[in-house]
Order: C-alpha cells, then structure tokens, then sequence
C-alpha cells in the first residue's frame, strides 16, 4: 500500500568515453552485467543521484590490469524503477531473507554449499565479491518468476570505504546503487554538465 516510490531518478554510470559515445549515437547498448559476485545480481549498474562517485569509479576501474575503461567517463540516465526490489524497504528485506532460507535449504538437499562473500585481495574490507549476495538476488528474482512477478530493477544502500573519522558511522563511499534489468526503464541518456554560476544581479 505504501510502497510506491518516485517515478523517476537520475543514474550515473561509469564507462570508457568511446563506448559511452556510442550508447549515445545508439550504436550500441549498456552492457548487462552477469558476474557471480554482482552486489546486486544481473543488470546495468547506476549510481543513483551520485556524478562523482560513477566518475571515481570509472577512474578507479582505468587502472586495473584488464579494464575496458581507456578513457574514464560517466554517463547519465533517466531511470524508472518500475517494479523495484528495493532493499530500503523493509517488505523487500523481509523477501530476501527467505530467498535465503529457501536457497539454503535447496542447497543442503543437492548437498551443495552456499557461496561466500569475499575480497578481491588482502586489503578489501567490503567484501567486493558479494557471490553469496549475487546469488540469493538471482534465487529471489525466481521465487518471483514462480509467482509471476518481474523486478524491473533492484536498489540498494552500499557502506564502503574507509572511516569518514575514527569509529564513525558513515564511510568515505556510501551510495545507493540500483542494477536495471529491464532495459525499457531507461527513459533517457545524457551527458552529465558541470555546475553552471547562476548570475545573481
């Protein structure tokens, strides 16, 4: 009854600046992402209302040894959230705890293990390669399935980096991030622009 959210919010994604061109020129599209340590399972990732943490991202991403970002670049999208898996709603928290139950459960009968969140090295604190996260969303979007319901798109809230001072709450690179599954929620592209001085007299 009252989980209706917003219509509309801005994405931003980052991306090599010849491909983001080319989503642009609509010579191609945004790329789905399938990985099994997805934080939110399958889709294209945005950072809601977040510029410069796509565009520290996407430079972040530049400098890995198999990057496809020559270029750092961020795009911008208006998305729709459609039928959201929105995890900062608590009937959706409630949802997904017993896709993990029942995932679980379903493993323990194949005799098979869950998978594990993990780092990507020794230094990795947030537990970037959330496989066990990745797949209790997938399970939960067949549960769905079973009951002819489709996420359009999934959101969530991400605690990461370091201490913003010591035992703080709050960390250097909190964000909200949502995975779009259902490519017709993007409404629009467009290229972010820098803040424009409104003349005051």
């Amino acid at each position: 009854m009252y989980n209706t959210k917003p219509s509309f919010i801005y994405g931003f994604h980052g991306i090599d600046k010849d491909v983001a061109f080319e989503i642009l020129n609509q010579k191609t599209e945004f790329k789905l992402s399938s990985n099994k340590y997805d934080w939110l399972g399958n889709g294209t990732y945005f950072w809601e209302n977040n510029y410069p943490r796509a565009k520290q991202y996407a430079i972040e991403d530049s400098k890995r040894k198999d990057s496809k970002i020559k270029e750092p670049f961020v795009l911008g999208a208006l998305i729709d959230l459609g039928n959201c898996l929105d995890l900062l709603d608590q009937q959706y928290l409630d949802f997904i705890k017993m896709a993990f139950n029942d995932l679980k459960d379903t493993l323990v009968i194949e005799g098979k293990e869950l998978p594990k969140n993990s780092g990507f090295g020794k230094n990795d604190f947030d537990f970037k390669k959330r496989e066990l996260d990745c797949a209790v969303i997938r399970w939960a979007h067949e549960l769905a399935k079973n009951e002819g319901v489709f996420f359009d798109t999934v959101r969530a809230a991400f605690w990461e980096g370091e201490e913003l001072y010591p035992n703080a709450g709050f960390k250097s690179q909190n964000h909200i991030q949502i995975a779009v599954l259902n490519p017709n929620c993007i409404k629009g592209i467009f290229l972010p622009r820098d803040k424009v001085e409104f003349p005051t007299s």
